[in-house]
């Protein structure tokens, strides 16, 4: 569905709207010197938007999601924080209006690696570099459209916090609250690790031929490897060894091979396997390292004097979450970036065996303190 831009300053167009909307939100120049002369951007929106645009709430997705945060008429599928969002639920959209956006770089809808250019030829190795910072910049061109002058919170996970407070410290004014769950100040060293042997995966596909595959099979299998590296952080290793151990994948015995090739798989292998093969069918290989370097440079201290400088600027109130069993942004970077806030910010910790993926799962358990603490 294409918005019609003389349209967007009428609260009425967002009653009941939340299937998947286009809006063309002009040129746009990335912080890394590229640039593109026409970007759009595909986004979802529940609840009405009032006549003075001040209700609004932007939740922002993680590295692989999408805008589908809740269910509604028209799309009808459960969203990944369908138990937070919708009448009647902590974020109730019988009072508010909550949008949220794919990324700039992606490939749900927003302009990225694969979508056309001027020529009608996919952008391919020729996209430019992304940031968070560009894709809130980005979608800073669409509350203008929007008529949104004001968040009354900006919430995320994992790259979405990352992305929730880069809006609070580039458009301070601009936002009430900021929620930051599952996700620190910065992308660590060991982040960039083992996000740098995922892209290394898909860059070594013979199939990738410098990112202009688009005529052709696409690298499958560097993906399904980078998702395999991805998806063991995601989850804990208490989690994965009480759900699989060391079981064979029902007749198969992973003992039963060659020095050279192995037929027979552990339980774990196959759900990982599943994994891969679920990300290569929905997900495109650029996008995924478009998004994936954005998120190793998220450093809200960039430039900014350091992370304890830059938060110290911000003005919305923070809302903090950890996730107790979460290896891939530990706890204790939530509590330093509290800290920086300052002595009297907690950290609302969820309490989940399955490792970072308890953000998406278990944020109930602290949607009351959320409700409250950014006036929802």
């Amino acid at each position: 569905m294409s918005l019609d831009l003389e349209s967007v300053t009428d609260p009425a167009t967002y009653v009941a709207q939340s299937a998947v909307t286009t809006v063309d939100i002009g040129d746009l120049h990335f912080e890394t010197g590229g640039y593109l002369p026409k970007v759009e951007l595909a986004y979802e929106t529940w609840g009405t938007l009032n006549a003075e645009k001040s209700n609004a709430i932007l939740i922002q997705h993680a590295l692989t999601g999408d805008t589908h945060v809740a269910s509604s008429q028209l799309l009808p599928e459960i969203g990944w924080w369908e138990d937070l969002v919708g009448p009647g639920k902590p974020i109730d959209t019988d009072k508010w209006f909550v949008i949220a956006v794919n990324m700039v770089g992606g490939c749900y809808g927003s302009t990225g690696p694969s979508s056309l250019d001027e020529d009608h030829r996919p952008y391919g190795s020729r996209f430019p570099f992304v940031t968070i910072r560009d894709s809130v910049n980005a979608e800073a061109k669409l509350a203008d459209l929007l008529g949104i002058k004001r968040f009354q919170a900006v919430i995320g996970g994992s790259m979405g916090g990352g992305r929730a407070l880069e809006w609070a410290a580039m458009y301070p004014e601009r936002v009430a609250g900021v929620g930051i769950i599952a996700c620190g100040g910065q992308a660590t060293a060991e982040q960039i690790g083992f996000a740098q042997a995922q892209l290394e995966a898909i860059r070594l596909d013979p199939n990738f031929k410098d990112g202009d595959y688009y005529d052709g099979p696409a690298p499958v299998q560097g993906l399904g490897i980078a998702r395999r590296i991805a998806h063991i952080n995601y989850r804990s290793e208490s989690e994965l060894n009480v759900r699989f151990g060391r079981q064979f994948q029902g007749n198969e015995n992973p003992l039963d091979s060659t020095v050279a090739t192995r037929t027979g798989r552990y339980q774990v292998e196959s759900y990982l396997d599943y994994k891969a093969k679920d990300l290569a069918g929905r997900f495109d290989a650029n996008s995924y390292i478009a998004l994936t370097e954005a998120l190793m440079s998220h450093d809200v201290g960039r430039g900014r004097g350091g992370q304890a400088a830059a938060v110290a600027n911000i003005t919305a109130t923070p809302f903090i979450v950890a996730v107790n069993s979460d290896r891939l942004y530990f706890p204790e970077q939530s509590y330093q970036l509290a800290a920086d806030f300052g002595p009297h910010t907690p950290v609302h910790m969820i309490d989940s065996p399955i490792g970072h993926d308890g953000f998406l799962t278990d944020l109930h358990q602290v949607a009351d303190e959320m409700v409250t603490t950014l006036g929802l």
